[in-house]
């Protein structure tokens, strides 16, 4: 009864006019500087910290946590559109959205985007409503040995983002983690394969390899083939109507990872980012026809749309509960609380209810009105491919060095992007893939220190990886992800 009487009182802050106009500021925001490619959730938060001063506790975090979540709703626009993720979280999308925009069907696919962010986004509201207390003290459970353990079990699905060689994913898997190593030691502080060069001891920015791996690679491509027949249905919106088949297809994808986005959003350093690779990876691996995939599969969309939003309300976990930030955007609006005078942790359900279960309460109408605001704009929106193609290809090139610049206003990131734009273009051309190298560049820097955290803690017994029940169950899954293609194969070896 507690708990219900807590939730109905934090629906009463969120309801109030000033709070759902908050509401809406934020979300509105966020999806417009979610649709810029480069511009992230952590800008527009650090620029809404000063507009915050004097502002209810309760106000300012029910603003702010709009602009994250919907930054992350507005991230798949540029991700289907333009081949060029908005927010690292939205990498997964362009997987199939981008396919899908290219088959003249960019209506259907900005559609079927939001309604799965929208039911990834509800869902994990009302989980986070019932089970927080419980999810965090889930979440204390994960050590330096279980998330090593699910790092593993990322990186062991490689060989389902492969294109047909599973050779060419791990080699492409492989540069990944050789980039991920570039950079200073975090633990010890030694620098690592910067060749002097003091711009790389901070490593290389994830939005660089994004960028230059996808939007910049993609721009090369159609530059180099202008003078080739192109696809009439690229420039087309298409429908924006989804089937009743197509509801059908999808309402599975959304149900399984809004809980398994959720869970990992929980996990302090997991993330939208993780998750919506996960999710793609689970939905590929447990399908009928995986070699849709990549080609414009729409529960390949569905499952990191519904994921990245689910990811986002269950970060809020550990950031309200215990007080850590999962994630660098987390990092923002806990300086944002303690600005506000509020110290997160276990005490605050007790002590600040309003702003706990306030914000809450109000990502329920967030959701609402970021399905509200995208549905009828999506015409409007994907008028983006009406734009000349000439004119486009500037656009997203000016948008691609604008928001790199913007991280860091150090010139060596853009030659960094121009290398990873003709790195990715070779790629292309060779027939590797680009998705296991992200992959393996977010979970490579997070493995390595977890690993050795681990065996520090263990005084350098390797045992300690399969001492915990977690860990144990998460690293002999990965072995089972591992076999699972070999065990394919023989047995249809064994058929024919």
């Amino acid at each position: 009864m507690e708990v219900l009487d807590n939730i109905i009182n934090g629906f009463a802050v969120a309801l109030s006019f000033k709070n759902m106009l908050f509401v809406f500021i934020g979300v509105l925001s966020g999806t417009v500087i979610g649709m810029l490619p480069g511009l992230g959730p952590i800008s527009a938060i650090a620029i809404m910290i000063p507009l915050s001063y004097g502002m209810e506790p309760a106000s300012a975090l029910i603003l702010m946590a709009g602009v994250y979540y919907g930054a992350i709703f507005g991230g798949s626009t540029s991700s289907i559109l333009l081949n060029a993720p908005g927010v690292a979280g939205t990498v997964a999308t362009s997987f199939d959205g981008y396919p899908l925009a290219r088959q003249g069907k960019a209506g259907k696919a900005l559609a079927i985007a939001a309604i799965s962010s929208f039911g990834g986004g509800t869902i994990s509201v009302f989980a986070l409503m019932l089970v927080a207390p419980m999810m965090a003290s889930f979440a204390t459970q994960f050590g330096s040995t279980e998330y090593f353990a699910l790092m593993f079990l990322g990186l062991s699905a490689i060989s389902s983002l492969s294109e047909g060689s599973t050779i060419k994913a791990l080699i492409s898997a492989v540069l990944g983690l050789m980039i991920a190593s570039v950079g200073r030691d975090l633990l010890t502080g030694t620098a690592r394969f910067t060749f002097g060069s003091v711009n790389l001891l901070d490593g290389i920015d994830f939005l660089v390899i994004a960028l230059g791996l996808f939007a910049l690679a993609e721009v090369t491509n159609l530059v180099l083939s202008r003078n080739k027949k192109n696809n009439s249905k690229e420039s087309e919106v298409g429908s924006l109507r989804v089937t009743k088949q197509e509801a059908k297809e999808i309402s599975g994808p959304i149900a399984r990872h809004s809980v398994l986005g959720f869970i990992i959003g929980v996990l302090p350093g997991a993330g939208a980012t993780i998750s919506s690779f996960l999710s793609y990876i689970t939905e590929k691996r447990i399908s009928k026809n995986p070699e849709t995939f990549g080609k414009g599969n729409i529960k390949g969309l569905a499952a990191p749309e519904a994921s990245n939003n689910a990811a986002t309300s269950g970060a809020f976990v550990p950031l309200l509960t215990l007080g850590i930030p999962g994630s660098g955007t987390t990092a923002v609006l806990l300086g944002a609380l303690l600005v506000a005078g509020v110290t997160p942790g276990p005490l605050l359900m007790q002590e600040e209810p309003n702003v706990f279960w306030g914000v809450i309460a109000s990502m329920y109408f967030g959701n609402i009105f970021l399905l509200i605001l995208n549905l009828p704009l999506i015409p409007l929106i994907a008028k983006i491919l009406y734009i000349p193609k000439k004119l486009l290809i500037s656009l997203v090139i000016v948008f691609c060095l604008i928001g790199v610049y913007g991280i860091s206003f150090n010139t060596f990131d853009l030659y960094l992007l121009l290398g990873f734009g003709i790195l990715g273009y070779v790629m292309r051309l060779l027939s590797f893939p680009a998705a296991p190298l992200i992959l393996a560049f977010i979970l490579g820097g997070m493995m390595e220190t977890s690993f050795r955290q681990a065996l520090t803690i263990s005084k350098g017994d390797y045992l300690t990886f399969v001492q915990s029940p977690i860990s144990a169950v998460l690293i002999a899954l990965s072995v089972l992800s591992l076999l699972l293609p070999l065990l394919r194969s023989k047995m249809k070896k064994s058929q024919k």
